[in-house]
């Protein structure tokens, strides 16, 4: 979000001049004097439901997954322009996929100002291993844009910044601009608010719409407030939320711990560990990259998260190989941490290689208006340009092929890749096995992404002695993969 956004939501307690909107918003203003608006410092409410996991669809244009939610805090300082998110969520059972087993999972998300964080286990950490607060700086547009998009916070911030009113059948229609954000509302008959809309910045989906409706609004402790909550993103449910308690002015003290306020963000790392003749493993972050190197040019596998690591991936590979193009770019899976950085490539000039079902998504996605946080492409312009396949498909020449393959079964997304570069025995794969430290004890019970990425190896007849996982601390072995799967690897 923006300098003159976030300040602009810190300032949300300004002195309102009323005067000026009370010839043509007197409805705004009733509507912010019956849901005690003006009044309004803080607000807490809480309730259960269902949450969505935003990007990771398992079928490409499908909607996000759902989890169920069995508890939701919200703890929001409209002074400071803070938040506390607590929720706990399992994952919701689906019949059809073979998927890990359902666990509670506890999420603790901050907002305060421009400063975001998380609070849980160390990355990488046993599940019991004492919290500790991890920067979110990605989050910190997302979590203030959900402020404004309370009831009270929408009419607070619409007074304070020169809303726009409108007539519309039943209501009025509520706009106003905060830096490059815009918010759209609808205030019903009965001055409640009735939906509001904004729009945040993805790598992949560009300006994203953010939609809430509100319903059934009954007395809580003295306070109106909607029942029922739904907000969607990117045009799929994100929270479905039946609220049992609400209040205003309630003490609500956050605190900006002293390891995330004095936190920046670091810059990109790219490391290059060659693991085969040409075959190089790109690390240095949360998600990871490989790249094969042809006579003439590049194969580079996964572009994720953002254009940010995309440019550089782009300079790592022009230090190990010089004057070569990254002709192909070979994506995984739809999933929005491992094709953020797509855009990037189609810039550049590398033609895409994705499994037939996700061409049209990224070419619907890449359409939407980037002008939140215009990138490189959304200057360029340029059209992408794709190789796409059903089951498999062979790049490169010589000793340098390259064997893709779609993982056939896999509970976790129907489009999901194996690649496979039979000079190196090795085989390149996301999300099914990452593989962790070594020495750490595998799984009690075998998660079902791994055993499929085994079982289609042996599908597919594959010759493979290391796996690079686009997730994991290192190059694993095959006999590390069926040691975390619980195959005896001495009765093979």
């Amino acid at each position: 979000m923006s300098n003159i956004a976030l300040s602009s939501v810190l300032g949300l307690f300004l002195s309102v001049s009323t005067g000026a909107l009370a010839a043509h918003a007197a409805s705004l203003e009733g509507a912010a004097e019956k849901l005690g608006a003006k009044s309004a410092h803080s607000l807490e409410f809480s309730g259960a439901g269902q949450w969505f996991q935003f990007g990771q669809t398992p079928v490409p244009g499908g909607p996000w997954p759902q989890f169920d939610v069995s508890r939701y805090s919200a703890a929001i300082d409209f002074d400071a322009g803070a938040e506390h998110v607590s929720l706990a969520r399992q994952q919701t059972v689906d019949p059809a996929r073979a998927r890990p087993a359902p666990v509670e999972q506890k999420i603790e998300a901050w907002l305060s100002g421009d400063k975001a964080w998380n609070v849980g286990p160390p990355p990488n950490a046993a599940p019991d291993a004492a919290p500790v607060a991890t920067p979110a700086f990605p989050a910190v547009e997302e979590r203030a844009a959900e402020i404004l998009s309370t009831p009270q916070g929408f009419l607070k911030a619409a007074l304070a910044h020169n809303a726009k009113v409108e007539k519309t059948d039943g209501g009025l229609k509520v706009s106003f601009a905060l830096g490059k954000h815009k918010y759209e509302g609808v205030i019903d008959a009965d001055d409640r608010v009735a939906s509001i809309r904004t729009w945040i910045d993805t790598p992949v989906l560009g300006d994203t719409p953010v939609e809430t409706s509100f319903k059934d609004y009954k007395e809580f402790g003295g306070v109106l407030f909607p029942s029922e909550i739904s907000r969607s993103e990117g045009g799929h449910p994100i929270l479905h939320l039946v609220v049992s308690s609400a209040k205003l002015n309630a003490p609500v003290q956050i605190a900006i711990p002293e390891s995330i306020a004095s936190a920046t963000p670091q810059p990109v790392v790219v490391k290059a560990e060659q693991v085969a003749d040409n075959v190089y493993y790109l690390t240095g972050g949360t998600h990871h990259s490989a790249a094969v190197i042809e006579k003439d040019y590049v194969i580079l596998i996964e572009a994720p998260l953002n254009e940010e690591r995309s440019l550089a991936l782009i300079q790592k590979v022009s230090e190990i190989a010089p004057n070569k193009p990254i002709k192909y770019v070979v994506n995984s899976h739809v999933h929005f941490d491992h094709a953020g950085g797509l855009r990037a490539f189609v810039d550049h000039g590398s033609t895409i290689v994705a499994h037939e079902l996700d061409k049209p998504y990224y070419e619907k996605a890449w359409a939407n208006p980037h002008e939140i946080n215009p990138d490189r492409l959304a200057a360029s312009k340029k059209p992408a340009q794709f190789v796409t396949y059903k089951d498999e498909l062979t790049l490169g020449e010589g000793d340098g092929v390259v064997k893709i393959f779609r993982l056939a079964g896999s509970g976790h997304s129907d489009d999901l890749a194996l690649i496979y570069v039979p000079k190196a025995k090795l085989a390149i794969e996301a999300d099914a096995y990452s593989p962790a430290a070594a020495g750490a004890p595998a799984p009690k019970t075998p998660n079902p992404y791994a055993v499929n990425l085994y079982d289609n190896i042996q599908r597919l007849n594959l010759d493979v002695e290391k796996i690079a996982g686009l997730h994991g601390a290192r190059v694993a072995s095959l006999d590390d993969l069926r040691a975390f799967i619980g195959q005896n690897t001495a009765s093979r």
